[in-house]
């Protein structure tokens, strides 16, 4: 469990750094870096699967569709629920809806653990559910301050346990699964790189795009992958509350940014971070109690009686 906790928290750090370095892609709008993301991902991708020896989850996938076609209807509804949540991470700082996805985020984890309680009959920890109070009190004074829900708030807060849930259900919830998730999205991609005139012209105007845009790629598919394994290691309860290390460092980038909180924001921040700490509490806890039970397994073989 502690890989899987490693991994999580990696693919936060990344992904906050994701949403730091897409500053940098200027004169790009978000659905133009949405598309060029993802076309250079997929490669990525594919040469870590290569290398790594898990090119063999994406033969098996196949497969299966073979054997199963119905199985590809399954696997396409998994590229769109998860093309519609990288498309809404980009598009949305750019068109002044970053609050609406924003509170989704904090939702995320608390409908993750309502998924793995309803679907997976998993039941977190005494320290887990006190993590949970505190992101209902932080999360409940965002909502009060929202007033309502919106349309991005509720895609976010939906249709991520929606993806996760899918493929945890169907047994796709691995590198093969998610390979074939990037392969769907590539003609989608291809046209939001293209829009708006950010096709090969405009590299040869402003070349400094080019290192920028394989960067990108490079550093997405680092962050999905470690994502995405992460999501096989641990229980959908962990997996959900971990989801809080995100927009924890979200808001720090936003702050390097010049951004600011709000006075009355600072109370759903609070109650946020205190989730988060508790949620590394138990961790160093769990490691803690692992190391002393290796290290007393060690002894007992040691002692020559």
């Amino acid at each position: 469990m502690s890989i899987g906790v490693v991994l999580s928290v990696t693919a936060s750090v990344l992904f906050g750094g994701l949403y730091y370095f897409s500053t940098l892609l200027a004169p790009l709008d978000g659905e133009q870096i949405f598309g060029w993301r993802m076309l250079l991902t997929f490669p990525f991708v594919t040469l870590f699967m290569l290398v790594a020896g898990y090119w063999s989850l994406a033969r098996e996938l196949a497969a299966r569709i073979r054997q199963r076609p119905a199985l590809l209807l399954v696997q396409l509804l998994s590229a769109v629920l998860v093309g519609l949540q990288l498309w809404l991470f980009m598009w949305a700082p750019v068109n002044g809806r970053a609050l609406e996805v924003s509170l989704g985020y904090f939702l995320l984890p608390l409908s993750m653990v309502l998924a793995g309680y309803l679907i997976f009959r998993e039941h977190p920890s005494r320290l887990q559910q006190l993590a949970i109070a505190c992101a209902v009190l932080g999360v409940g004074h965002a909502l009060l301050q929202a007033g309502t829900f919106a349309w991005e708030t509720l895609l976010v807060a939906v249709g991520y346990p929606a993806y996760f849930v899918l493929r945890r259900l169907t047994g796709t919830d691995n590198l093969g699964g998610f390979w074939f998730d990037m392969l769907f999205l590539l003609p989608v991609a291809g046209w939001f790189a293209w829009a708006g005139g950010a096709g090969p012209a405009l590299f040869v105007e402003l070349p400094r795009l080019y290192p920028l845009v394989a960067l990108l790629g490079a550093f997405s598919a680092l962050a999905l992958v470690t994502y995405t394994m992460a999501s096989r290691l641990l229980t959908f309860t962990l997996f959900g509350l971990l989801g809080y290390v995100e927009p924890v460092l979200l808001v720090l980038v936003a702050l390097l940014l010049g951004e600011s909180i709000a006075p009355d924001q600072w109370f759903t921040y609070i109650a946020i971070w205190s989730a988060v700490g508790v949620l590394v509490f138990e961790g160093l806890r769990h490691l803690r109690r692992s190391r002393g039970a290796l290290r007393r397994a060690a002894d007992r073989d040691s002692d020559p009686r």
